[in-house]
């Protein structure tokens, strides 16, 4: 059974890759302990834990403000996401039909989780199946320390797609769109037009940040 503590820090943590913790806004000890039903000093503990992860700064008796994700720190994301992608679907182009197929199988799976998360307003699943979809890429192309390296990124990646979406539900149509256009590309072995619509989609989502 966990400790209250790592389900608070879970709780909190899951809120704000989501979105639904929102950069820029304050949150509480108080309102966390009260939503689990636990007492203040697990969900004090759990603050300093993500204080120190660099998703809250905490300001004694007035609460935790959640850290907006810098411009310079969306850039780099977004950069090494776009070079780390395309040299993944360059090398998916090389697969066999099977493999290949098997892998834009799973891909649609994600966009139509994607389509249903639209569907339900559910914009926690949206963000979730964003990151999933991109991830999938790099991992199907099977180089372990690209795959780990990217790994690393998807917390973040995670929150930038809850962020861009966050003001207009409506925007995740286009960037679901996005994701069917970067799927026939791969499907159809284009690897130098998939690139070119990776650079553009991360484009559009850097923008609406």
């Amino acid at each position: 059974m966990k400790s209250a503590t790592a389900r608070a820090f879970e709780h909190v943590k899951g809120q704000v890759l989501s979105g639904a913790l929102a950069a820029g806004t304050m949150t509480s000890e108080g309102e966390i302990a009260a939503e689990l039903g636990i007492s203040r000093t697990p969900a004090r503990e759990a603050f300093l834990r993500l204080e120190a992860e660099g998703l809250m700064r905490l300001y004694p008796k007035r609460g935790a403000l959640i850290v907006p994700i810098s411009p310079a720190e969306a850039d780099e994301v977004f950069e090494a996401r776009r070079v780390v992608e395309s040299h993944a679907a360059r090398s998916l182009t090389g697969l066999r039909d099977e493999a290949l197929s098997a892998v834009c199988a799973r891909l649609e799976d994600i966009i139509e989780a994607q389509r249903s998360a639209i569907a339900a307003d559910d914009l926690p699943a949206y963000a979730a199946a964003d990151a999933q979809f991109h991830h999938c890429v790099i991992a199907a192309a099977g180089n372990s320390l690209l795959t780990a390296f990217a790994a690393g990124l998807r917390e973040r990646q995670q929150r930038l797609a809850a962020n861009s979406v966050s003001h207009d539900l409506g925007r995740a149509e286009d960037f679901r769109a996005a994701h069917a256009a970067l799927l026939s590309a791969l499907r159809e072995r284009r690897a130098d037009d998939y690139a070119a619509r990776l650079a553009e989609h991360f484009a559009t989502a850097r923008a609406a940040l």
